[in-house]
Formats: structure tokens, C-alpha cells, sequence
């Protein structure tokens, strides 16, 4: 008897530039594989040839918060329609190097930006066709929660920094804060994850949380 297709599941990755996330999810994808599941990694602003022009813009090109917010959920919408939900319909992993909480974090609360408006935004772009009423959100959101000064410390030297790289140290406060709001609102979707722990204590947060959850 052939077996039935396997769910999709959809994995994101949070936390403050240099928390160190994006290091982790090969390790995460190749878990994974070996399990002998299609895994698709991604990221965010980006993961489509469109959203990852947009990507270019909100990076490096000077914008008021509005205009930064519909460009970040404009990338959302077509990464959405052209990559996850398609993975996910076919029973893919998608890891998505950030997601909508970034948003909440950086454009909320590092840019002090209204929340009901990126609530009303995230309402429209993230509808599900599939479950009238619902929203896209990950079924596991990672945070990679590191104070501001030990990330800076990791940035200093390593590349040119981007617009939010080269944010002062009180706009990752308020970032770290917006996260927090999020994993407190939504204390089942979120594992926090020490990141100041040396990479293997981190790893094992990672495999802890993947193997309670029964993933």
C-alpha cells in the first residue's frame, strides 16, 4: 500500500541581525533530507526573482516606514504565490530565513510604525485560499533572541552593513522588544533560542525543540 503524501511544514527563523539564524538552517534542511523530505530554503524580503528586487530597495534605498512596510508585504504576497504555498501544497519543508514577525519587529517595533496597520496588511497578504478565515503563519517560529551589544559585537568588520546594519544599538532594543511582543502573543508557535550559547549549545536547542514537537 503506498503511503500518504506528507503534510507541508513551514519552519521560520527570527532574530536580530547577527543572532546568527541563518548559519543553522542548512543543518536544519539537511535533517530534513536525510528524513527523506523536500526541503525548500528561503528567506525574506526575497525568495522570488520579484521579491528579491524589492529586497535591493528596502535594503539600500532611503524610504519613509510606509513605504517600507507595503514594500516588505509586496515581497511577501509574491513570495507567498510563488514559492510557499506551492512547496507547501506539494508536502515541502519550507525554511524561511524570516517571515512576518520581522516585520512586527523591525518595521513596528524598531521603526515605531502602527501595528494595527501592519495587522491589517499582514490580514490581506497572508489569507489562505485553502482555509477561509486563516492566515499563513509558520507552524514553528524559531527566535534567535541575543542582546543588541553582543550582535554588534559579531557584525563590527564583517561586511558592509546595510540601512538596519548600520541602525544604532537602541533601535535593536526596540526590535528585540517587538519580537518578544510576538513570542508572548503567540507562545505556541515560538521557541526562543539562547544565541549567545556557542554554536553547538545552539544546535542542540534546535534539535531539542524539532524532537519534542515530534519533527
Amino acid at each position: 500500500m503506498s503511503q500518504p503524501a506528507p503534510t507541508g511544514l513551514f519552519l521560520s527563523f527570527e532574530g536580530i541581525d547577527g543572532a546568527g539564524k541563518s548559519s543553522h538552517i542548512a543543518g536544519i534542511a539537511e535533517r530534513f533530507r536525510a528524513a527523506g523530505r523536500e526541503v525548500v530554503s528561503t528567506r525574506e524580503p526575497g525568495g522570488t526573482p520579484l521579491a528579491e528586487s524589492l529586497r535591493e530597495l528596502v535594503l539600500h534605498q532611503a524610504m519613509d516606514p510606509l513605504t517600507e512596510a507595503l514594500l516588505v508585504f509586496a515581497a511577501r504576497r509574491d513570495h507567498l504565490q510563488q514559492c510557499i504555498e506551492p512547496a507547501l501544497a506539494r508536502g515541502a519543508v519550507v525554511l524561511s530565513d524570516r517571515y512576518t514577525d520581522a516585520t512586527f519587529a523591525y518595521q513596528g517595533g524598531g521603526r515605531g510604525f502602527d501595528l494595527a496597520l501592519l495587522r491589517t496588511l499582514e490580514s490581506w497578504v497572508q489569507a489562505r485560499v485553502d482555509a477561509p478565515g486563516q492566515l499563513r503563519q509558520p507552524d514553528l517560529t524559531f527566535w534567535f533572541d541575543l542582546a543588541p551589544s553582543i550582535a554588534a559585537e559579531r557584525l563590527a568588520g564583517a561586511r558592509a552593513p546595510d540601512r538596519f546594519e548600520a541602525l544604532d544599538q537602541a533601535f535593536f532594543t526596540r526590535v528585540r522588544d517587538g519580537y518578544a511582543a510576538r513570542a508572548a502573543a503567540e507562545p505556541q508557535r515560538f521557541a526562543r533560542i539562547e544565541a549567545d550559547a556557542p554554536r553547538e549549545a545552539v544546535a542542540a536547542q534546535i534539535a531539542r525543540v524539532l524532537e519534542a514537537r515530534g519533527l
